[in-house]
């Protein structure tokens, strides 16, 4: 293959994955005018205080679904904090298939669009809050799904770095293309 017909396929592979990404903003804007208030709301695991956070949000949204994202060995313990707050089972539903932040948005995106979830409040650590809402503009994004953050407080003044956003980010992208996270081939990836 000449130099010139390579220079050709990257550019148009660009082009395309270029393409792509100016699709999310477009799908982002057109679900903020269509469920301009948030349909659900989506929990992620990893610590007690976030579910219950979620459980206060929802007494004051009862007619709001809750969606938690947590390990498999947590989602009981999830379950009996939104039992305790008066949550009935039928608004929860519990999803143990992550392994770490990114799945947490890659597992249940299709669900989301299923249920035709179009805006989701997202619950997590203040300082958790600014990588999830990066994963969640690619990844949910994608999919015309906004979300509208509720930060959990932590007591913590420092947020994650920007190398684990952007390093997830790129995972983020890769899921889009390949439709795998990677989060298989770096067991540090789980967080």
């Amino acid at each position: 293959m000449s130099l010139r017909n390579r220079f050709d396929w990257n550019t148009l592979i660009l082009l395309g994955f270029l393409a792509l990404l100016s699709v999310i903003p477009i799908k982002l804007a057109i679900a903020s005018v269509l469920a301009p208030t948030p349909q659900a709301i989506f929990v992620l695991g990893g610590d007690p205080n976030r579910m219950e956070f979620a459980a206060r949000i929802w007494q004051s949204h009862p007619h709001l679904d809750i969606w938690v994202s947590d390990d498999l060995f947590s989602l009981e313990a999830d379950r009996q904090i939104f039992l305790r707050f008066g949550v009935p089972r039928y608004r929860l539903h519990l999803d143990g298939r992550a392994t770490d932040t990114v799945t947490n948005f890659t597992t249940l995106a299709a669900d989301f669009a299923t249920y035709n979830i179009q805006n989701l409040y997202l619950i997590t650590s203040d300082y958790h809050m600014r990588r999830s809402r990066a994963i969640a503009a690619i990844v949910l994004g994608s999919r015309g799904i906004v979300v509208t953050p509720l930060p959990v407080p932590s007591g913590s003044e420092i947020s994650e770095s920007w190398v684990r956003v952007l390093r997830d980010c790129g995972r983020s992208l890769l899921w889009l293309i390949t439709g795998k996270t990677g989060a298989s081939l770096n067991p540090h990836l789980q967080s």
